[in-house]
């Protein structure tokens, strides 16, 4: 069921992404129309009423060797290609430049290879060189361009430069290439983040002093992260009023389930992060219509909306994974091939795999298109349906250990005309067996008969005192240093205080507390920061000391309100019970940020009851190891290297918390030993110990996080990036680290 929009243009663009479709194919991938028949994409497309194709365009996304980064692979050839394919269905095309090798958003705007180094005047001339020489190619293979988008989902830089000076020689560079060739095409802007007050405002005026020559101002707008669409239709409405340009929304999506497809982890996966809609194919098809509601009520400026990447489809079942990894680094069919790495260490080269995006396609993963595709068409004309159950509420509770937990009563069910009923729910179990931290599921059945769950995360106790700097005095915490006050009320991120730093000049501080009388066993500290750096150097550190035991984690420095939560790897607390939690920076003039909800807690099951003290062993020197990396994802390498063992010593390398043994070898006559391991595929992302066993020396341990990569749209999970939920598993003493990838983009920018 969809609303009619009433007042829809004719000639209102309904656009969709597709650049992924060329190496979906090459791994296998089938379309089918509605009846299930295979069929071109293009045709099923332009069936659908979709009337625009936009395609993304790196500049190299290969290595030396010619193997591809991923995301489809889609230089300039291949996107002539689907171009080609659009034009031919009768669609006309928009192409997005990146102006980068491979993804473009506001965590990264990396310059291609071959422009690295390049000053901005450099940079904006050979902008424009590519660009024409590109879209002079397109128009000699016939694709009916419509728009040019000049960058992607450029916050904060493109191609590598930032700074509004810089961005605007880029961006006039490459609206000049387009004029010069295609003078009837429309010169896109592209940017995100719309529920940010004045952000919007602030770029259109930055555009507008510095002469840019543009139509339109485009925008992302994902109802999971970018607040509501009455705000996105007022900071589009006051762009197009006051500088008298187009908009649009180049990006959006929702979800339809939560299933995974194809054994690569979704940026969309917890219903906690999809509540604006319910998780359906009507929740889909509603979430579209709004935004191109939002998008019509700006009035005559308002011109179409695209849909980021609809036929992402799995190559392969989950039970496939292993198989459909070989496709995804053949075919560039994932958001990411390990060859990326070479281009994007930090990102692509440690998370590289499949789509984190197929629940969130208009087609089913057998290749059939969902009613929700028909949304486009249903919009200007209205759809109804039989009235029926389209989403059944769920419950998602955090507490900390010792809080009291009630599940409600009720839970609402949704149905297909936007018509919302409580329907009261008998759960399965009650909550008072529920003692210890962890994840819980409860299952429960609605009166009408709809099963529903609830999912309980009891976080361990926060052991430190006033860890939000609510209460006064503050004595609790130690500080050193200058530019720092404890106890303002400067953005907190929860209740009305927090920890707020800034100096005009450089400056560094520390922030701590000691804690006392701690039980033994492994702790871990997190904290939460926003602000912006003014130096490459800048940097503030949470760090955990037992005394002889530290670990560490860096807070990104994002921007406003985009908050970095951190949490160090686990420290193990002796008998002696004691432990200091210290947030460090060393920051230049200009930097600033508050930090709040400081966390100090003990890792379930590692410990926490005091017992005898045992007799103290005599000090043994045990062998050294050193890691190549202390984080690796799923399936990916580490070089070990060691000394201290007896001459050929026998060796084995287990990861201690599965176990599994990775590898066996002998040391040298000098006691030394080196490997590389793969660490398995199928282990639990989380902390980790390796542990090198030695038959006379004994065991020695270091700790190695394991990641999952939860990958995005290919313009941002993103993000990005921005780091780190920590999520304690039921029964286990594992940190889960989970980051979404390039696109949770409100906590990139």
């Amino acid at each position: 069921m969809v609303d009619k929009v009433e007042g829809l243009p004719a000639d209102f663009i309904n656009g969709v992404d597709v650049s992924s479709v060329l190496s979906l194919e090459e791994s296998g991938v089938v379309f089918r129309d509605s009846h299930g028949n295979p069929a071109d994409l293009f045709d099923v497309l332009a069936d659908a009423g979709i009337t625009d194709v936009r395609v993304r365009v790196w500049n190299d996304p290969f290595d030396g060797e010619g193997r591809g980064y991923g995301g489809g692979n889609v230089d300039v050839t291949r996107a002539i290609e689907i171009g080609e394919r659009a034009t031919a269905a009768g669609l006309r095309v928009l192409v997005d430049f990146h102006y980068s090798d491979f993804w473009a958003d506001p965590a990264k705007q990396k310059a291609p290879k071959a422009w690295e180094g390049m000053t901005a005047a450099e940079t904006a001339t050979a902008v424009g060189a590519f660009t024409r020489d590109a879209l002079q190619r397109f128009v000699a293979a016939g694709v009916d361009i419509r728009m040019v988008q000049v960058g992607n989902e450029t916050n904060n830089a493109v191609a590598g430069v930032s700074g509004w000076d810089g961005m605007a020689q880029v961006f006039s560079a490459g609206s000049a290439a387009v004029r010069s060739v295609l003078p009837d095409a429309l010169v896109a802007l592209h940017f995100t983040n719309p529920e940010t007050a004045g952000r919007y405002a602030g770029y259109a005026a930055n555009l507008h002093e510095r002469g840019v020559d543009y139509d339109v101002f485009a925008s992302s707008y994902y109802p999971f992260w970018h607040g509501s669409l009455t705000n996105l239709t007022s900071v589009l409405r006051d762009v197009a009023d006051t500088y008298n340009k187009q908009v649009m929304i180049a990006e959006t999506s929702w979800a339809h389930t939560l299933e995974d497809g194809d054994g690569h982890g979704n940026v969309i996966d917890l219903p906690s992060e999809a509540t604006a809609y319910p998780v359906s194919v009507q929740g889909q098809a509603t979430a579209v219509r709004d935004v191109i509601a939002a998008v019509a009520a700006v009035r005559d400026a308002g011109i179409g909306v695209y849909y980021w990447e609809p036929a992402w489809l799995p190559v392969g079942s989950p039970s496939e994974v292993e198989a459909n990894r070989v496709l995804w680094e053949r075919d560039g069919s994932g958001w990411a091939t390990s060859f990326a790495g070479e281009y994007d260490p930090e990102d692509a080269g440690q998370w590289f795999g499949g789509s984190a995006w197929e629940n969130q396609a208009l087609f089913g993963y057998d290749g059939t298109p969902l009613e929700s595709l028909n949304v486009f068409s249903y919009a200007r004309t209205g759809a109804t349906a039989p009235r029926e159950v389209s989403a059944v509420g769920t419950v998602s509770l955090t507490v900390e250990e010792g809080e009291q937990i009630s599940l409600p009563p009720t839970v609402d069910i949704t149905y297909n005309d936007g018509t919302v009923e409580a329907q009261s729910v008998d759960w399965d179990a009650t909550v008072d067996t529920i003692t210890t931290a962890g994840t819980y599921s409860i299952a429960g059945v609605t009166s009408g008969g709809h099963p529903t769950v609830a999912t309980i995360v009891v976080t361990a106790r926060n052991l430190l005192q006033n860890p939000g700097f609510e209460s006064t005095p503050t004595t609790m915490w130690t500080t050193t240093g200058t530019g720092v006050t404890v106890g303002s009320t400067s953005d907190p991120r929860t209740g009305t205080r927090s920890t707020h730093f800034y100096s005009d000049a450089a400056y560094s501080f520390t922030v701590s507390q000691t804690v006392t009388g701690l039980a033994p066993g492994e702790y871990v500290a997190s904290a939460s920061l926003q602000g912006d750096g003014e130096g490459h150097d800048d940097a503030v550190t949470i760090t955990l000391d037992s005394g002889d035991r530290s670990a560490s984690a860096p807070f990104a420095m994002d921007g406003w309100q985009a908050w970095s939560t951190p949490t160090t790897g686990p420290v193990i607390v002796t008998e002696e019970g004691t432990a200091t939690v210290t947030i460090s920076a060393e920051l230049s003039a200009g930097a600033w940020g508050t930090i709040d909800d400081v966390v100090l807690r003990l890792v379930p099951g590692s410990g926490g009851e005091p017992g005898p003290k045992p007799e103290p062993e005599p000090a043994v020197e045990k062998p050294s190891v050193t890691l190549s990396t202390g984080t690796v994802a799923r399936g990916g390498s580490v070089s070990i290297t060691a000394a201290g063992f007896a001459p050929h010593e026998r060796v084995e390398v287990w990861l201690n918390s599965t176990p599994v043994l990775l590898a066996t070898g002998r040391a040298s006559a000098g006691g030394a030993y080196a490997t590389t391991v793969m660490i398995p595929a199928a282990v639990t992302p989380g902390m980790h110990r390796l542990e090198l066993r030695g038959a006379s020396s004994g065991s020695v341990f270091s700790d190695l996080t394991v990641l999952a990569r939860l990958a995005a749209t290919g313009t941002e999970p993103g993000g990005a990036i921005g780091w780190g939920l920590a999520l304690i598993l039921l029964g286990t003493a594992t940190v889960a680290v989970r980051r979404w990838t390039m696109r949770r983009r409100a906590d990139l920018v």
